[in-house]
């Protein structure tokens, strides 16, 4: 599904540069789950958005279901993004004015689903969370957030969700709780990659990728 090779990237700024990756190489198969640690600075959010199509690699090669995505233009990574990504964040982006199932119907307004053939209900019972269907963010814990923000990756029926940090504001109970959800739908074949420091959440995963200064130093499956 993901086939990662020789991905490198550096920022400039002005006359100087920085290497935050440096040669990654690695292959992810349709249902797996992998934790990608490593220490601040280590790379991790820039992987993260590279594989999101979100930044491009300066070098080497990114296939996505057979996609070559550094040779896409800015509306085809975009169109990507739609239709094969779904993105859960440490802060949840949900945007404030909107019920949670509003939320959850936002990437298929923009994917064109008319609201009468919405599942965004059925994604909210999935999470556990159909009936705060019409509260807003602030009407609802960080656990229900991260719940919504869960059913709102889902909504187009991605080939990969990307987690970043998805338990980073919760407390541990909670963050048991959303991982626990994360495993569900793995089990149930959605591939994950999900961006984390902490160990018990690593272990949620059936494979560990270890990044420190911009190199891959360890795959453990």
């Amino acid at each position: 599904m993901i086939l990662l090779e020789g991905i490198s990237k550096t920022y400039r700024m002005g006359n100087a540069s920085l290497c935050v990756l440096k040669d990654i190489s690695f292959k992810v198969e349709e249902g797996d789950f992998v934790a990608i640690k490593g220490p601040s600075g280590s790379g991790k959010s820039t992987l993260l958005n590279i594989l999101g199509c979100l930044d491009k690699p300066d070098q080497g090669n990114y296939l996505l279901s057979g996609i070559r995505i550094p040779k896409l233009s800015d509306n085809e990574l975009a169109r990507i993004r739609l239709q094969k990504i779904g993105f859960v964040f440490q802060t949840f982006n949900l945007l404030p004015r909107l019920t949670a199932l509003k939320n959850i119907e936002l990437p298929l307004l923009y994917a064109g689903v008319k609201e009468r053939t919405s599942p965004g209900l059925s994604l909210l019972e999935k999470v556990g969370l159909k009936q705060r269907a019409y509260h807003r963010p602030a009407e609802l814990s960080g656990g229900e957030q991260q719940r919504v923000a869960i059913a709102r990756a889902l909504a187009n029926n991605p080939e990969v969700i990307l987690a970043d940090e998805p338990t980073g504001n919760l407390d541990s109970a909670t963050g048991k709780e959303i991982m626990e959800i994360l495993r569900v739908l793995n089990k149930e074949g959605v591939t994950i990659l999900m961006v984390t420091h902490e160990e018990t959440i690593t272990s949620y995963a059936n494979r560990q990728i270890y990044l420190k200064d911009g190199e891959m130093v360890k795959d453990k499956f």
